[in-house]
């Protein structure tokens, strides 16, 4: 038996797992680490921690999954998108990472807009808008604001691509993750030079992209000892995780839906073919095979949403989440005219506003906290909806008839039940999803490798866990309350502003 293994280096922290050729998990271990927030609307973290926990992390996996780690043919990625690692001409880290939901750059993702010749000049060069989450305007603001880090970066990376750096010691991006930089022609999948020249950058920064399930190195003996995979194993590029989480979900054919709710919510459709992005409203991004692409949306607060409620008003609690779902389910649908906008930590789709807000609109004596908890999974799913109606208008003549989805918000079942409601649409579950972009790494390492054909090989080994219908008349309450939902946003956009 022949076996893999995946990393995800998320937000909250690193997952590694082994899985066999059956796509089947074998173990699965995760390391924590810290987020920072140097001010408000600020989001960092510090390279050596996700190092750190990946070390710990990948020894453990290999050591609960009982598999000679000679059995271990491969090695794939998946991590947080857009975040800037940028490092020095001896390969140091100059300065903490900026991560995909820091909100910094507003000013430099406008001067960006600007450069290019105006949004519709920006979309025809990387059929993206550049927004204050991508990388584009990261590198831009260190530029500006501390010239003297920018004058000792040689190159940058996003996480996974530093990560699997250290394993291999090649500097290498891929297709997925550099579409997420807002300077990549994802038509081409190249770099976008003219556009990098426009805005002055040194093109000498942009380390060589390759696709996802191309070989990106070996593991060395340095890293071997660390984290228990054999020297010479072999490493493939993998992905970013809102497009890699949703190939190893099974959203390999076009018209399949997918919906992930982590911290950030990911509404997302595989394309077979390149397709025009009009405004650049949605991402447009490279998929994991040569020749697809994937559409999608992200929402920057979904299951981080609950994880503040949680944190705010369950903080002596043995068991949280099991206290939210019994009041959010007593409370019934609607939350009792409880509405929620779920813009904790800015918004990217459907509204791209780093200053928008969270919201409880509606509140009165008779409310308790399971309104509360109720108002915000219907809140972000909500915004799910309006990043779906999007994607609809971009695809008219496609109409899913099912919803693929993970993360955190797939394990409840009431939540499930919401979007299912709120969607219309059945929702389902499939083995393999609950480990996110770790499994999705896996996969596309497996493919690389020679142990499926294709993606869509691989995601026949997935098998259904949970099948949820929507329910008619929850599907008409929704219907009403979602025009709400948009309402509040529309009447509190200049708010935000002040």
């Amino acid at each position: 038996m022949k076996y893999i293994a995946g990393i995800d280096v998320g937000t909250s922290g690193v997952k590694c797992i082994i899985i066999d050729e059956k796509g089947q998990v074998k173990s699965s271990a995760t390391e924590n680490y810290p987020l920072i927030i140097p001010q408000d609307g600020w989001s960092e973290q510090d390279p050596q921690e996700w190092w750190n926990g990946t070390k710990k992390a990948m020894k453990k996996a290999v050591a609960e999954s009982g598999v000679d780690n000679s059995d271990i043919i491969a090695l794939g990625f998946s991590g947080q998108m857009h975040g800037l690692v940028a490092l020095d001409e001896s390969d140091n880290v100059v300065r903490n990472a900026i991560l995909w939901n820091d909100q910094r750059t507003q000013a430099e993702c406008d001067e960006i807009i600007e450069a290019a010749g105006g949004l519709d000049e920006l979309v025809s060069y990387s059929n993206n808008t550049m927004l204050t989450g991508f990388t584009g305007g990261k590198l831009l603001w260190l530029k500006k604001h501390e010239p003297e880090n920018y004058a000792k970066t040689n190159m940058f990376f996003m996480p996974k691509d530093y990560i699997r750096f250290l394993f291999t010691g090649e500097k290498l991006t891929e297709v997925s993750d550099a579409s997420g930089t807002g300077l990549f022609n994802v038509k081409i999948r190249d770099w976008n030079y003219e556009l990098i020249e426009k805005i002055g950058f040194d093109k000498g920064m942009f380390v060589k992209s390759i696709e996802s399930d191309e070989l990106a190195g070996f593991v060395t003996e340095a890293t071997s000892a660390e984290t228990g995979l054999k020297a010479g194993t072999k490493v493939y590029a993998g992905g970013g995780d809102a497009v890699i989480q949703s190939t190893g979900m099974g959203i390999v054919k076009e018209g399949t839906l997918g919906l992930i709710i982590g911290t950030s919510g990911v509404v997302a459709m595989s394309l077979d073919g390149f397709g025009e992005n009009p405004e650049g409203k949605l991402q447009f991004f490279c998929n994991n095979s040569k020749d697809k692409w994937s559409a999608f949306g992200c929402q920057l607060s979904s299951g981080g949403s609950l994880e503040w409620f949680k944190n705010t008003f369950y903080k002596h609690s043995s068991d949280p989440f099991s206290e939210i779902n019994a009041g959010a389910e007593k409370s019934g649908v609607g939350a009792r005219g409880v509405v929620f906008l779920p813009y904790l930590t800015g918004e990217r789709c459907p509204h791209a506003n780093p200053n928008a807000k969270g919201v409880f609109y509606g509140l009165a004596l008779q409310h308790d906290l399971g309104d509360m908890a109720r108002a915000v999974m219907e809140g972000v799913t909500f915004g799910l909806k309006e990043i779906y109606e999007l994607i609809q208008n971009a695809k008219p003549d496609m109409q899913p008839k099912e919803i693929l989805s993970s993360g955190g918000g797939s394990k409840s079942p009431l939540w499930r039940q919401i979007q299912a409601d709120i969607f219309n649409l059945p929702v389902k579950t499939l083995t393999g999803a609950a480990e996110g972009g770790a499994y999705g790494g896996a996969i596309v390492a497996g493919v690389g490798a020679g142990i499926w054909a294709s993606v869509e090989e691989a995601a026949k080994s997935l098998t259904e866990e949970t099948l949820t219908m929507p329910i008619a008349e929850n599907v008409a309450k929704y219907e009403k309350i979602l025009k709400t939902f948009k309402g509040l946003y529309t009447d509190l956009e200049k708010r935000f502003d002040d």
